[in-house]
């Protein structure tokens, strides 16, 4: 698929604001985390509106078409055109496919993770990575170095692909769930293998990521937060290892310790201390 357009909006601005500082109010212009909604039509008609950060698009809609089962592939793509100011992102795939037109809106926040209920069914990964916690400890700092967005505004998510080196794929976002569907499109579009690969994100892990990062073969998650329990569960039935509240030099490992060189799985969580 070579027939992407991108139509872009102005740059971020700032906002006027009144801060208080021990005591005494002062008048500030700061950047806050932008916000629209982006209507998706697949092949002529409306799939979904998601409510998303106005950066990536192209790779958004890739990977929420991918997470979805809707393609397997860029090249099940045949044009793509996003158009920001018309917050309009219009795809026609190569093949037909079922669209069901009740009208769905993806919010930014909990029901971001909402499905479409297309994905299939997934089986059991059984990757034979290691990784040292100091190696996980190099990363998230890579990652939280990483998140442009977040230095800028605050209040946006940051999901990273990487291998044991660095950061292969970054996704920003107000949605964590964007963060990943982002990773997801530039990983096609780069045609770079997350087979084996780790996946860090500074929002919390619900089961809907982890069925996303399954279908990509990562065999690691990572999170600066905390996993539902669903998510725990899932992940301990799909051999996924599951780590949060990675702060400092701790951790806590949820799911599948034993890909950790320097852990052992006494219990089904294990907290670990450098």
């Amino acid at each position: 698929m070579d027939k992407i357009i991108v139509l872009s909006s102005e740059d971020n601005k700032k906002n006027d604001c009144y801060r208080l500082a021990e005591g005494h109010w002062e008048e500030q212009k700061l950047s806050l985390p932008e916000e629209m909604p982006l209507t998706l039509f697949v092949n002529g008609r409306e799939l979904v509106t998601i409510l998303c950060s106005p950066s990536g698009l192209n790779f958004l809609v890739i990977g929420y078409l991918f997470s979805e089962g809707l393609i397997k592939e860029v090249d099940d793509i045949d044009i793509l055109r996003v158009c920001e100011n018309s917050r309009i992102a219009d795809v026609r795939l190569k093949n037909e496919v079922v669209i069901d037109t009740k009208k769905r809106i993806l919010t930014s926040g909990c029901g971001g993770g909402m499905s479409l209920g297309i994905v299939g069914t997934q089986i059991r990964l059984c990757s034979q990575i290691k990784i040292s916690t100091e190696t996980i400890f190099k990363l998230t700092r890579q990652m939280i170095k990483s998140g442009t967005a977040y230095r800028l505004t605050g209040g946006v998510h940051t999901s990273v692909l990487c291998d044991q080196e660095q950061i292969l794929a970054i996704g920003e976002d107000i949605g964590r769930h964007n963060t990943l569907d982002k990773v997801i499109g530039k990983s096609l579009m780069g045609d770079i293998h997350t087979k084996d690969k780790i996946l860090l994100t500074t929002g919390r892990i619900a089961s809907e990521i982890l069925r996303k990062v399954v279908k990509l073969e990562v065999p690691i998650v990572v999170s600066l937060s905390s996993p539902t329990d669903e998510a725990v569960s899932l992940a301990r039935n799909l051999g996924v290892t599951l780590i949060g509240y990675v702060r400092g030099k701790n951790m806590t490992v949820y799911a599948n310790a034993q890909r950790l060189e320097d852990c052992y799985e006494t219990a089904h969580c294990y907290t670990a201390k450098g």
